[in-house]
Parts: C-alpha cells; structure tokens; sequence
C-alpha cells in the first residue's frame, strides 16, 4: 500500500510539474525578451512645455498636470492633453489622483478624430474610474468601447471577439482621491495594465481591423459631472522586442 501511495504522489508531481512547465511556456511565447532604454521624464514639473490641448482646462499645480471640468462649464465631449511624440512599442508611468465623480484615463497609441471638436482623440486607453471592475481596465475610445475589465486576461481575436482566457491579480477598490500609481506596457499586440504594482489587465489584440500599433500618448478630462484629474512623474521607455 505505501509503495501504491509513492507511485501515486510520484504520478501528481509529474503532472504537477509539467502543467507547471506549460504555464511558464505559454507566458514566454506572450512576453519575448525585449531591450529597453531607460526612463525618461515626459513632465517637467512646471509646465505644459511639450504639451498640446486647451491651456484654459489643463494647467501644472503643485508640480502635477491638472485637467479641470466644473459646473459652470461643463465637457460638451471628452477632450486630452497630447503629448508632442509618438509611442509604439512602450513602457510608461506615472502618478495620478481623482477628485470628482467622474472618470479619466491615459491614451495610447491613440489617433486625432479629424472634424470632430479640439482634441479629440480615439485608441488605446488605460481607464482610470473609481467603480473597482473598471479601475485600469482597457477600453477603446471612440471605437470597441470595454475591451477588457478589471482582473481579466484576454485574447481578442481577428474576428474581434474578445475572449476570457485567465486572471490577473485580484480586484480589490483603490482610492483613486489618494496619489496612484499606474503603469502600461505595450509591445507588439500585448498590451499589459497595472495600479499600485498590482497587474489589472493583459490584452493580446489579433484584432486586425481595430488593433493599432503607433499613435498618440494623451491624458483625459471627461464630459459630464465637475472634476479634478492630476498626474505627477510621468516617464517613458522605449522597448523593443528581440525576435
């Protein structure tokens, strides 16, 4: 009986192991080894030098980028602060807090929407909103709208059906009126999100048809109720993956 009981531990550890050794496996053939350059700042911590939306909304106090909507003048649309560069393959940073019930996000290779109101942007966007399933979740402005929430991996096909296929850390409610991390890494068709150090989600986009690869890096004040959006440290590295 003993010698049937280490045949039988033995026959779990292999299988143990070598589900183990697929996982591993399968994040390799996601995330390629890449180089990348180190930080840069994108914020001088004055101000909006290298900086491009309507100066009468956005402003630098107490060193932070701050995107202001009030009562008596409210969004007619969404509009952004862009940034005078391009971002491809990438890794970004920076600190943010919300005041406000309202939402903002930071957009990613991302495009003008000619004729459409002053800066006005669609793409990629890491979604800053105070709801916990949404917080850091990838949504597609002016195009698929959510891609993917809070605590999901996703695979989005080239038919641009969006597949669950795993979890990221747990959700947990942040406080988004305190300084927030956020961090977005984007390299090919993966496109990974985290807050606070903690990985909110992981896209792989297929999507041939809505899938964008280079574009515009911008911040986000939102149409509808009064807010306060701040961002502080912002920096960004170029990557670039070895094939």
């Amino acid at each position: 009986m003993f010698k049937a009981m280490l045949n039988c531990s033995s026959k779990q550890l292999v299988v143990s192991t070598l589900c183990t050794l697929v996982v591993m496996c399968s994040f390799a053939v996601f995330a390629p080894p890449v180089d990348a350059q180190e930080f840069r700042s994108i914020f001088n911590g004055k101000d909006l030098t290298g900086w491009r939306g309507d100066m009468t909304r956005w402003s630098v106090k107490d060193g932070a980028i701050t995107g202001t909507t009030t009562k008596e003048r409210p969004l007619p649309y969404n509009q952004f602060l862009i940034w005078d560069g391009i971002v491809s393959d990438f890794e970004f940073k920076a600190e943010f807090r919300l005041i406000g019930e309202n939402n903002s996000g930071v957009q990613y290779r991302s495009q003008a929407i000619e004729g459409s109101g002053d800066f006005r942007i669609k793409g990629y966007q890491a979604d800053i909103h105070a709801k916990s399933s949404y917080t850091g979740m990838l949504y597609d402005e002016g195009g698929r709208g959510i891609v993917a929430q809070r605590g999901q991996r996703v695979v989005v096909t080239d038919k641009g059906e969006i597949k669950v296929v795993a979890k990221t850390d747990p959700i947990v409610q942040e406080d988004l009126a305190k300084w927030t991390s956020i961090e977005i890494r984007a390299v090919g068709n993966r496109l990974v999100h985290s807050i606070n150090g903690k990985v909110t989600v992981d896209i792989t986009d297929q999507d041939t048809k809505n899938q964008e690869f280079k574009g515009l890096l911008a911040l986000q004040i939102h149409k509808g109720k009064p807010m306060v959006i701040q961002f502080r440290n912002l920096k960004i590295r170029n990557v670039v993956s070895k094939k």
